[in-house]
């Protein structure tokens, strides 16, 4: 067996496993993110902003968590609820006085094409986003604006192109307010995280690979915060899970210390491989700060190891990505250290063909 400093310093090797171009993917996020907010959204026809009294983004998997972005930076800025939708069906207080973001990468994503359907009966406003697929056929058909997104990545890779036309959408309708600056801040920042998180930075002095090596052969427990980290710790969840081929679950304070907490006893054979990564923010809640530290000290002897991830940057939207780039990369070493390909998602292409045989 190799040792595991040397897999992710070889980086023939790690460029040559990676056979859908996932490093590659990351290398362009700064660009992605530069893309989507000058170049995507400016052209789409929008309703009038007194038309709006809710805003839902309904999707799945990669699709969906640009809404979760949206909805937690939304939530003390926007004067209107944002709330993300992962189902076949639209809530019920959906209707003409709704904005609906549909978004599916692929644009054949059965549940959200069943929703915007659903949306559209219901006489509410929708704004498409995707590649094509039918989603894009139902949408010129039906004469629904939609955000045309490059194709060609995968779509947990497309957090960009999902997400940043969205907050574009909501400042043209006047619900947000500085989101160039924003971006602008994000995208220089996601350029000097790239020189010190990508292959070609060695172990000692790269944190998302160093990152890798505490989770490896480990169970991540990944910890955010509510209104700040929440939907980072989240993707940190579904980033391991897809491109490392393993497990990892994911919760928030303050709410995991009303029952999470409790199930750190037994059984202690499973504890002592549970590595728990904190994401921490400078805006997490004073309270909830205080609680991560009587948390940590509750919990060290059982696991295997706690370790911190702070946030970085200036922005709002610098601060969460400098969190979700260094999970992504994190995600794709883990992959390496267990010999796997990060792009292929065979088990979630097996499901949707037989779901698609018995449709």
């Amino acid at each position: 067996m190799r040792n595991p400093e040397k897999i992710l310093n070889d980086i023939d090797y790690m460029y040559g496993a990676d056979g859908k171009g996932m490093f590659r993917s990351l290398a362009d996020l700064a660009h992605q993110c530069s893309t989507a907010c000058w170049d995507l959204s400016g052209g789409v026809d929008l309703p009038p902003v007194e038309a709006v009294s809710s805003v839902v983004v309904t999707g799945l998997g990669g699709s969906a968590i640009g809404g979760d972005l949206l909805r937690v930076y939304c939530l003390d800025r926007c004067p209107v609820p944002v709330l993300v939708n992962r189902d076949y069906v639209m809530p019920g207080f959906t209707g003409g006085d709704t904005l609906v973001f549909a978004v599916s990468y692929s644009g054949n994503t059965e549940e959200t094409l069943s929703a915007y359907r659903e949306a559209r009966e219901r006489g509410a406003t929708v704004i498409v986003l995707t590649t094509g697929g039918k989603l894009m056929e139902m949408a010129e058909r039906d004469g629904v604006p939609v955000i045309r997104v490059p194709a060609g990545i995968a779509p947990r890779s497309a957090s960009g192109f999902l997400f940043i036309p969205t907050l574009r959408v909501m400042e043209r309708l006047g619900f947000l307010t500085g989101i160039a600056g924003e971006v602008e801040s994000l995208v220089g920042h996601l350029k000097v995280l790239y020189e010190h998180l990508r292959p070609e930075v060695p172990v000692e002095k790269n944190p998302a690979k160093q990152m890798a090596l505490k989770l490896y052969n480990r169970i991540p427990v990944i910890w955010g915060s509510s209104g700040t980290t929440e939907v980072v710790a989240q993707r940190w969840k579904g980033q391991i899970n897809e491109n490392a081929k393993a497990p990892a679950y994911w919760n928030v304070f303050p709410e995991l210390n009303h029952n999470e907490l409790v199930g750190f006893q037994f059984p202690k054979s499973i504890l002592k491989n549970i590595h728990v990564v904190i994401l921490r923010d400078d805006q997490d809640h004073p309270r909830v700060r205080k609680r991560i530290e009587i948390t940590r000290e509750i919990i060290s002897g059982a696991v295997a190891g706690i370790t911190d991830a702070r946030a970085s940057g200036g922005g709002r939207l610098a601060r969460t990505y400098s969190l979700i780039y260094s999970g992504d990369y994190t995600s794709l070493y883990l992959a390496m250290l267990y010999g796997v390909d990060p792009g292929p998602v065979e088990v979630i292409d097996q499901l949707k063909n037989r779901m698609a045989a018995d449709s």
